[in-house]
């Protein structure tokens, strides 16, 4: 087969690549991997599902069919697949008020969203969209996981306490948590209390073991020889036994209004903490991620769990760890876990009746504790004030508006921020480093001198349309204090200008026909090859005398004014 046609087809079956150069030796850290992935996904599946609104098997019928589906057209090795925390409450939030109360309506909804998103992941990866993951930058993104992390623990808290609980948002759950606090039932509580501290400890001192499975147990074996069911401890019940009928989404898109800003609010979540998952987990072990290929990937997991009854799902990085910590080489280990979980769902699901939902707030609880990143908090505010401020909007969002609305308004956040820093670039103006011909900018190093009779500046920034007025106004400004006459040569130097759009060439023009009208001559400098073909074309570069490469501060001082 010829070589780009191979390429080609095993970017977009990435199988062909990793299974034709397996080897024995990988095989028994996939089949560890697995087994360790299913032992961990399975209490925390169960949990996710419930923080949905859905039934308990809902969740692991979204990691078995998820984790098949991105194991064939995902691109990262490791990556492991299933219903995560903030898309569980998400869902949970937004489906109650397209439902109307109806549960069967409810799980119909929640189905059609995970084949929304696998609608929307292909329509990205056709697009090329891949960019998604730029549209939150990181010091936004921890401010909405912190957000995400308190709404999410905050509808934990009446499992654990016992308490009905009740709101549809984190300000009316807390309004109504609070008067129930005294109404706690203290055998749950005692139960949870004890979980949250096994679970720690635990996750301590055996880190990568399925240390929630064995507090599972350890749970339903303690409701069990207690009685607790009968001291108002409440349990799960019981669970299906069996694999999902495979069948497309009774509903069709066009039958609830608000499925596509659900499933968009998904894919930008997802896309961004599954990729920035499977990046950091390439970089480690040496191989090549696809970006592109990520949005197929994500997008088969959510088709295959929407045909299952599933939900949406996603790249988690939780999760993601276990797979990679107990031994995964490659995707079979996803394989793995699904058969496993499979296997479970067909002869063991009688043993969760008497699974307590305490224990299961309490693995939400600590799961969710490490998107609350108080150190990274700390050194926005000590490092970059504007960047803090962004975090706290994120968080507040989330917190106030909820988790769907938290992801939009994060991900506008970030664009405004990087429209107002790209609007107000700084504009070095130019002097000679001291017993030097070298020049820099002045206001960073004022022993400079000024260079006689000339002005020469420096935009530190691609010259487009949202910032040509400022850069304008900025030397307008600077050749406003000078003496009268003092001035007869302004050098624009664009060595720091990778770009320039036509606003911006409009911008110069202005700048010169302001100067000429002055007696001022403009020259260009430093002039990048796209920059200097956008000038010749607009006639920009005939108009000042022309740009050269070659020209330099030196040459245009000592020619000819």
């Amino acid at each position: 087969m010829d070589p780009t046609r191979r390429t080609t087809l095993t970017s977009l079956f990435p199988p062909l690549g990793w299974l034709g150069n397996y080897r024995l030796s990988w095989l028994g850290g996939d089949l560890t991997g697995g087994i360790t992935l299913a032992a961990y996904a399975l209490p925390v599946a169960l949990a996710y599902a419930a923080l949905a609104g859905l039934p308990p098997e809902a969740g692991v019928y979204g990691y078995i069919l998820g984790g098949l589906g991105y194991a064939l057209l995902g691109s990262s090795r490791q990556l492991a697949i299933g219903p995560t925390s903030a898309i569980s409450l998400m869902v949970g939030a937004n489906v109650a008020l397209m439902a109307g109360g109806d549960p069967v309506r409810y799980a119909q909804i929640a189905t059609l969203a995970a084949f929304a998103v696998a609608l929307l992941c292909l329509i990205a990866w056709i697009t090329r969209l891949s960019a998604l993951v730029k549209l939150i930058s990181d010091s936004v993104l921890v401010g909405f996981r912190a957000g995400a992390g308190l709404t999410i623990a905050i509808t934990q808290l009446p499992s654990l306490l016992g308490v009905p609980g009740g709101g549809h948002n984190t300000i009316e759950r807390v309004v109504a948590l609070v008067p129930q606090l005294g109404e706690a039932n203290p055998v749950t509580l005692s139960l949870g209390i004890a979980a949250i501290l096994l679970l720690v400890f635990g996750g301590r001192m055996l880190p990568g073991r399925p240390v929630a499975l064995g507090v599972m147990i350890l749970a339903i074996a303690a409701v069990q020889f207690f009685g607790l069911a009968a001291q108002g401890v409440a349990v799960t019940g019981a669970i299906p036994a069996g694999l999902p009928d495979l069948e497309l989404p009774q509903m069709r898109l066009s039958d609830v209004d608000g499925v596509f800003p659900l499933a968009a609010g998904c894919v930008l979540l997802a896309y961004i903490e599954g990729v920035s998952a499977a990046r950091s987990l390439a970089e480690k072990h040496g191989y090549a991620l696809n970006p592109r290929q990520e949005l197929l990937g994500l997008g088969a997991a959510n088709l295959f769990a929407s045909l299952g009854h599933g939900y949406p799902v996603a790249g988690g990085l939780s999760q993601t760890a276990v797979n990679d910590r107990a031994g995964a080489r490659t995707p079979l280990a996803l394989v793995v876990a699904s058969g496993t979980l499979a296997l479970f769902l067909l002869f063991l699901t009688g043993l969760l009746a008497n699974l307590p939902k305490a224990a299961l707030a309490a693995v939400v609880l600590t799961a969710v504790a490490g998107l609350i990143d108080i150190p990274q908090l700390r050194r926005l505010w000590r490092v970059s004030r504007v960047d803090f401020a962004a975090a706290a909007t994120a968080l507040a969002g989330t917190l106030v508006f909820g988790i769907l609305q938290g992801i939009l308004l994060a991900a506008f956040v970030s664009i405004i921020i990087t429209i107002v820093r790209a609007s107000r670039p700084h504009v070095a103006f130019l002097g000679r480093m001291p017993g030097s011909d070298d020049i820099s900018d002045m206001e960073r190093h004022p022993e400079n001198t000024p260079i006689p009779g000339a002005l020469a500046f420096r935009p530190e920034a691609s010259l487009l349309y949202v910032n040509a007025e400022h850069v304008l106004e900025a030397v307008l400004g600077r050749l406003a204090v000078q003496e009268p006459g003092a001035i007869r040569l302004v050098v624009c130097d664009l060595s720091a200008s990778p770009s320039m759009d036509l606003a911006g060439a409009r911008m110069l023009r202005s700048l010169h026909e302001l100067l000429a009208a002055r007696g001022i001559r403009l020259a260009i400098i430093g002039a990048h090859g796209n920059v200097r073909d956008l000038m010749r074309r607009d006639g920009l570069a005939e108009l000042i005398g022309g740009v050269e490469r070659t020209t330099t501060l030196d040459t245009i001082l000592t020619g000819p004014r």
